[in-house]
């Protein structure tokens, strides 16, 4: 976060166009390159660890994720699953002609027979020096897309919910949760519940994010549906600056 919202070239105004979208998408790339380094650098990680990433964003009702590695978020849109990243696994045939161009290999599934990604942070054992062309990159790929008052719903996972559920398999469950309690932190421990009763071997986490009220959207006339979201003003954005400042220092 203090990689993003730290860059000078963060767009500051509240006007989504395409100069703005460009210079979002430049910070996010950015914040993730830093972060890649900055645990090249930090010698308490050791070389072989490394991590996924994803990040979303509204900008008014813009919706932007950034993703490299093989977490995945999910819209839901009128019950429908839209999938807002793709995983980065080396059996993709894009993923895998972008290694194979870059002199690594796919061995059973696995990047040069050891990871399940093509994309993470860290993992600089496996990373060519700074500043030579490697098959596995902290470089992250983007989606964006307009939200509508159709959209109830956002969910983002990690590998071992994806590893044993589809992604509308994910929204249906949520839905249903919703309609019950209405409590988004109850849905994300279903869906982690629903992953251990199917058998998932991999990591568990996960967030749902409302956008709007399923009950509400649904019992209401189209005059009166109401979008729910909230982007940061610049105020807000000095704000959240200031805090990480302080946080930095203790």
């Amino acid at each position: 976060m203090r990689f993003l919202f730290e860059d000078v070239s963060f767009p500051q105004t509240s006007e989504v166009n395409n100069v703005f979208l460009q210079e979002a998408e430049n910070s996010l790339r950015k914040a993730f390159l830093l972060a890649d380094s900055a645990l090249a650098d930090d010698c308490s990680v050791s070389s072989s660890s490394g991590t996924t990433a994803l990040t979303a964003l509204i900008f008014g009702r813009l919706l932007m994720v950034a993703n490299a590695g093989d977490c995945r978020a999910v819209l839901c849109r009128k019950g429908e699953a839209i999938d807002m990243s793709q995983d980065h696994r080396p059996i993709y045939p894009s993923e895998r002609r972008r290694v194979e161009e870059l002199g690594g290999y796919i061995d059973d599934g696995y990047l040069n027979g050891v990871l399940s990604v093509s994309r993470a942070l860290g993992d600089w054992d496996m990373k060519f020096p700074r500043g030579s062309p490697s098959p596995l990159i902290a470089e992250p790929e983007f989606r964006q897309v307009v939200l509508t008052e159709d959209d109830e719903f956002l969910i983002i996972g990690c590998d071992g919910i994806w590893d044993v559920m589809t992604s509308q398999h994910a929204v249906s469950l949520v839905r249903r949760s919703l309609r019950r309690h209405d409590d988004p932190a109850q849905c994300a421990r279903d869906l982690v519940m629903e992953a251990l009763r199917l058998n998932t071997f991999d990591n568990l986490t996960v967030i749902v994010i409302c956008l709007s009220s399923v009950d509400h959207r649904e019992q209401s006339p189209p005059s009166q549906r109401k979008l729910r979201c909230c982007s940061l003003s610049a105020e807000a954005l000095c704000s959240l600056r200031r805090l990480l400042e302080g946080s930095a220092s203790n």
